[in-house]
């Protein structure tokens, strides 16, 4: 259920002589052997599945982390470091990000999946996987931060060295910070690539507070998410705006599609969905001013929450709108959410033929959204 899609075929192979085994015995009318058989079965798959599950929950972090080489009294060359840090997603399917997001939850005692329920979590996301081929979530970022380098560098701007850092792939934001530590940078700036003040956030300050670098003077500096970001809201009015073509504003509808956490989890990360609903809200009034019918212009989510996704879009049908686009708004770059789970949500809408519907995805490599980043850094920087 787990193993990873070039692992499927061994163990499908291992099921099919186990059921050749029992079809045999039956067969050949050995039902006495073949109860005992069904029962010694069921036994070893219940307690088969149970260790597995302890198994996998149990895996390690093998993640590489590099060692400080730099010494304590050592100031740095002068350069600032900026070590961009987002959520990440693997190419293909690893299951070690939602394993630790599992442990995280179990620490802080927030109700998720059950125990022994997580192994089918993990097998619909390996099955996602194998419905998109890959995820191009990190191509995406690596792009966006080659265009943030390169904003830089045509103002002038050669010292500054950045970083690329994920909470669920390599490297991580230690592992950036460390390196950049390395390299001599006098300070660092993490630019959080994220819209909202969450767990991921907080996971990713913990991981670099635990590498207690007091002690080299080099002052670490946190930009805070994108989720008040007036440049990244217009970025939203801009993208439909190119992609309109003839159509009347007062005809055309606008989906931004959150992403959700259960009402529970508000209790310890309130900011989650506040943000998420503040900032769709700011882009919706900038629709307005533009020409938008507010009528026309709607929120859903991903998951967890109401309305979701289908509704919504059937609420804008009956508008009457002649086009519908819709954004992954919560989604920094391509991702599994944005290329696989709205797009299947938006479709059990059944949109009629004669309304064309438009999927503008994730922020991705937009100008404004390297904008929008930039402006964050700058304050500090």
């Amino acid at each position: 259920m787990t193993v990873h899609q070039s692992r499927i075929r061994t163990f499908s192979i291992v099921l099919f002589i186990e059921i050749a085994v029992f079809i045999s015995l039956i067969w050949y009318n050995r039902y006495d052997i073949g109860f005992i058989f069904i029962v010694l079965c069921l036994f070893s798959i219940l307690l088969g599945y149970y260790s597995s599950t302890v198994k996998l929950l149990s895996t390690k972090d093998t993640r590489f982390v590099p060692e400080i080489i730099r010494k304590k009294e050592d100031l740095g060359d002068g350069h600032t470091a900026i070590v961009y840090f987002t959520h990440g997603e693997p190419e293909d399917y690893n299951p070690i990000g939602w394993i630790n997001q599992f442990r995280e939850f179990d620490q802080q005692k927030i109700k998720f999946i059950p125990f022994l329920v997580r192994p089918l979590f993990l097998y619909m996301l390996r099955k996602k996987y194998i419905h998109v081929g890959t995820s191009y979530h990190k191509k995406m970022h690596t792009q966006m931060l080659k265009s943030l380098e390169d904003s830089y560098r045509k103002e002038g701007d050669n010292k500054t060295k950045f970083y690329l850092s994920f909470l669920e792939d390599e490297p991580r934001p230690d592992a950036a910070v460390i390196n950049a530590l390395n390299d001599g940078a006098s300070r660092i700036i993490l630019s959080e690539v994220f819209l909202t003040i969450s767990n991921h956030t907080a996971e990713g300050k913990e991981l670099i507070e635990k590498l207690n670098l007091g002690e080299y003077s080099v002052p670490i500096y946190f930009t805070g998410p994108l989720w008040d970001s007036r440049i990244l809201q217009k970025m939203f009015v801009t993208r439909v705006n190119n992609n309109l073509g003839n159509a009347d504003k007062k005809e055309v509808g606008v989906l931004l599609v959150g992403h959700g956490q259960p009402k529970e989890w508000d209790t310890n990360w309130p900011t989650e969905t506040a943000h998420e609903i503040k900032f769709r809200e700011d882009v919706l009034d900038l629709f307005v001013r533009d020409g938008y019918d507010r009528q026309n212009l709607n929120l859903a989510w991903m998951e967890f929450r109401d309305p979701c996704p289908s509704e919504a879009i059937k609420k804008l049908i009956k508008n009457g709108v002649k086009k519908i686009f819709y954004f992954s708004a919560a989604i920094s770059a391509d991702s599994i959410h944005s290329m696989c789970d709205v797009p299947e949500l938006i479709a059990k809408a059944e949109i009629p033929n004669d309304i064309e519907i438009i999927n503008l995805g994730a922020w991705n490599d937009d100008p404004l959204v390297i904008k929008a980043i930039k402006e964050k850094i700058d304050r500090i920087k």
